[in-house]
């Protein structure tokens, strides 16, 4: 891999690490340190995600106007400023305030890194952004791990820990990223798109597939926010929550190879790769909803974290499969919103369920969904002629 993409991939994980020492703790802070209900949590985390919706799509324009270079450092510099604004004033209203504009200026962020590693490294391919995505989750499994023990010693802390590491990144991308050129026109931003051209089978197909991909989004985000304040009721602590996470952020990092190795030996299609990593999410929420125990929620962290392994990936392989030449941006788009859609509906929807009828109703109506996802995942491509799309290697 070139210098340049090292550089972007240290970035990453800075930057993530930097988030993920909030992120999941967030449902935690504004419910049992705010006083706020869960369903508060939700709406405040829902403003969040849909900063960081607003903050993608302006990402993707400013990289098209700006460069890469520019957009990062402005991108970091807004969120540097409500950490800023966080780490002094985190009652609740400040609170509100503050996270809202880091998540717009954290959104800005992402699609220039993205463009940028595609443009310095075009004979890579996709390898350069696979890079890009385990530089995430190996930030996640550093932040998270830290988070939980810096929380357990003082709740304060995490502000300034994030705030330290936006520093960092700010410093790597001043200094790092200069003289890394990128190609014009690398990101397109879905709002450029014409949605009225390409309404076709394909097109219907990927909307058909991303019903089930937002509400499996839906239920994983559960275990950022519903889960995470249920774990805390059933005294386990902080340290072992944020361990949760660290081990999701491990076996992403480190199952890669073994699940490609896996896939290309008994991998039929894609379709049945999200099959069946919808069918190992449901065996992760029964094995959470029967337990109250750090072990019990381990064991069904580990079995999300296969189930993630399968599914994630698969959507955008689709789409880019089903995108015809010049939409693909439009596709990846769709599949962006879809996601960042289901984390914001999931805090809410979550958190008005756990408050009127409490945590078992929660297991059983995100069960059912992942049915329903199953559902859509097994007819999505019935009107599309051809051979089905291979399993990615």
């Amino acid at each position: 891999m070139p210098r340049s993409l090292w550089l972007l991939i240290i970035g990453m994980v800075v930057n993530v690490t930097g988030s993920s020492f909030l992120w999941p703790l967030n449902a935690i802070y504004i419910h049992d340190h705010l006083g706020k209900s869960l369903t508060t949590a939700g709406i405040v985390l829902m403003l969040n995600s849909a900063a960081s919706v607003a903050g993608n799509l302006a990402g993707g324009s400013l990289f098209d106007r700006l460069g890469g270079y520019k957009t990062i450092l402005l991108g970091i510099g807004i969120a540097l400023l409500a950490l800023l604004g966080l780490t002094f004033w985190n009652d609740f209203t400040p609170y509100v305030i503050f996270l809202t504009i880091s998540g717009f200026g954290a959104g800005i962020i992402f699609p220039a890194m993205y463009a940028m590693s595609g443009a310095v490294w075009k004979e890579g391919g996709r390898r350069a952004f696979n890079a890009i995505y385990v530089a995430q989750n190996l930030g996640v499994a550093i932040g998270a791990a830290l988070g939980g023990l810096v929380a357990d010693f003082s709740f304060q802390l995490i502000f300034v820990a994030n705030l330290f590491m936006y520093i960092v990144f700010m410093a790597i991308a001043f200094f790092g990223y200069k003289n890394i050129t990128d190609r014009e026109g690398a990101q397109t931003s879905i709002l450029q798109e014409n949605p009225s051209a390409g309404m076709n089978k394909k097109l219907k197909a990927l909307l058909i597939l991303c019903i089930g991909y937002l509400l499996c989004w839906v239920g994983y985000v559960q275990w950022q926010t519903t889960i995470a304040s249920y774990t805390q009721e059933i005294n386990i602590t902080l340290t072992q929550y944020s361990l949760l996470w660290t081990v999701n952020g491990a076996m992403i990092v480190l199952g890669q190879p073994v699940l490609n190795g896996f896939l290309k030996r008994f991998g039929r299609s894609l379709k049945t790769q999200m099959v069946l990593g919808m069918l190992i999410f449901v065996v992760a929420f029964i094995v959470a909803a029967n337990s109250g125990s750090f072990s019990g929620f381990m064991a069904g962290m580990i079995i999300l974290t296969a189930g993630e392994m399968l599914i994630w990936p698969a959507v955008p392989t689709i789409a880019s499969e089903l995108a015809p030449r010049g939409r693909e941006g439009f596709y990846q788009g769709i599949v962006n919103s879809t996601a960042t859609g289901g984390r914001m509906i999931g805090p809410v929807l979550g958190g008005m369920l756990v408050d009127l009828y409490g945590m078992s109703m929660l297991f059983m109506i995100l069960i059912v969904l992942f049915i329903v996802s199953i559902g859509t995942t097994v007819v999505y491509d019935r009107g599309i002629k051809g051979k089905k799309q291979p399993v990615r290697a």
